[in-house]
């Protein structure tokens, strides 16, 4: 009886090891999926937060094109003071806002398009994901426009 006990615990010499070597992978997978969730959901806030700077300040000219302007460095200055590297960023101003008579509410809307690359991570087809945001700001009722 004890031998064929030490039998077959003998024949399962190694199968931690195979255990391991199938679990492990499936492992680091997991933590490199969860890397690049939590990256995605940071960079998406810090977008969302661009997309304000950028409205807020096309919001503050009185011309469109200075409107564009504004809102494209506002945003490129926010997405660097939070640490966000965007393979590519398009920033799109609507300023029609500026251009409605004094004594109406006018409305920016900044767009911005932040392509976060994720080829780092090991994660297989994981290559780039872009985030989009947009912001409406208002613009002063009373506030001298150029249109």
């Amino acid at each position: 009886m004890r031998r064929a006990l030490r039998r077959r615990l003998r024949g399962d010499r190694g199968s931690e090891a195979v255990q391991a070597a199938i679990v492990t992978p499936l492992l680091i997978a997991f933590l490199c999926l969860a890397i690049a969730a939590g990256r995605l959901a940071i960079s998406g806030g810090k977008t969302d937060a661009a997309a304000e700077d950028a409205a807020r300040a096309a919001s503050l000219e009185r011309t469109q094109l200075a409107a564009q302007s504004a809102a494209a460095n506002a945003a490129t200055r926010s997405l660097e003071d939070q640490g966000i590297r965007c393979s590519s960023t398009d920033v799109d101003v609507d300023a029609s806002g500026l251009a409605v008579p004094i004594g109406q509410v006018g409305y920016v809307t900044v767009t911005i398009r932040c392509t976060v690359d994720l080829s780092d991570l090991l994660l297989p087809g994981a290559g780039s994901k872009t985030l989009t945001s947009s912001f409406t700001s208002v613009v002063d009722a009373f506030r001298a426009r150029q249109g």
